[in-house]
């Protein structure tokens, strides 16, 4: 139990209506029984503390009735009625606390495992929308809504499963990449052969519009392949290079001998 304001409130309050109920009883006039007047502080202290206070303020409600009842007699003593009361009243408020705690726990295990579970598929999501599925053939099964966006796929081409080529060719027509033109063939050979051999090493994509893509490819079980679309536009471009020097480079590497493998995809 946590021994901060929230967790004492409950008990407190407990402790205050029983002492006001004594008082009043004792010292101004005479009142009804406030055993369920109690009983319903004790629910309040576990629905809202939980078990712990609430079985704080269950002792506290059965330790006020008892002053009570000894407040109704001229003897120390108690009498068997008052006995046989008091544990009736100390099964009810346990049984109370018992119950409104252990509520109380299962609607935050709830709430915890919603946040969970919403977490899980907002994680989910945000990475089904970075993600190219490719079957064996090299067809788009699944095109994710961003792909579509930055490279201005249109819907009914994205759900007629083109072939990878054709995806590298829709984004070289349409100028989406920040590419001079001499270099566009040597590129999507690299992308290509890449794909086919499932070539995990990331490369950067630097899109017409200023967006960074950084795209990886796994191989799948079934032959397919996962292609992946990160942007990292923030991290890329805050290091770029004007003269963009490394970046030719590397897409210029092999470039030669890719385009064997483009003539050959097509």
């Amino acid at each position: 139990m946590r021994f901060d304001w929230r967790a004492l409130s409950g008990p407190a309050l407990t402790a205050t209506t029983a002492l006001i109920a004594v008082s009043v009883d004792r010292y101004v006039m005479a009142i009804p029984d406030p055993a369920p007047l109690l009983v319903g502080m004790v629910a309040l202290a576990g629905s809202l503390n939980g078990l712990a206070p609430g079985m704080i303020s269950a002792v506290i409600a059965v330790g006020g009735c008892a002053l009570f009842f000894l407040g109704h007699h001229v003897t120390p003593e108690p009498a068997a009625s008052d006995l046989a009361r008091l544990s009736l009243l100390a099964t009810a408020v346990a049984g109370t606390a018992a119950i409104t705690g252990l509520l109380r726990k299962k609607r935050i295990d709830m709430v915890a495992w919603e946040r969970r579970h919403h977490a899980t598929t907002a994680r989910l999501s945000a990475a089904l929308d970075e993600i190219v599925l490719l079957d064996s053939d090299t067809r788009a099964e699944f095109i994710n809504r961003a792909f579509r966006r930055y490279f201005s796929f249109p819907d009914d081409k994205a759900d007629g499963k083109p072939p990878f080529i054709a995806l590298m060719y829709h984004g070289r027509d349409t100028g989406a990449y920040e590419l001079p033109a001499e270099e566009l063939d040597a590129f999507i050979a690299r992308r290509t052969a890449m794909m086919r051999a499932g070539d995990s090493t990331p490369i950067n994509i630097k899109l017409a519009n200023k967006q960074v893509l950084r795209f990886s490819c796994t191989a799948l079980p079934d032959g397919g392949r996962m292609l992946s679309y990160t942007p990292v536009t923030d991290l890329v471009r805050s290091t770029d290079d004007p003269a963009k020097a490394e970046y030719y480079r590397s897409l210029r590497r092999g470039g030669d001998s890719d385009r064997g493998r483009l003539d050959a995809a097509e």
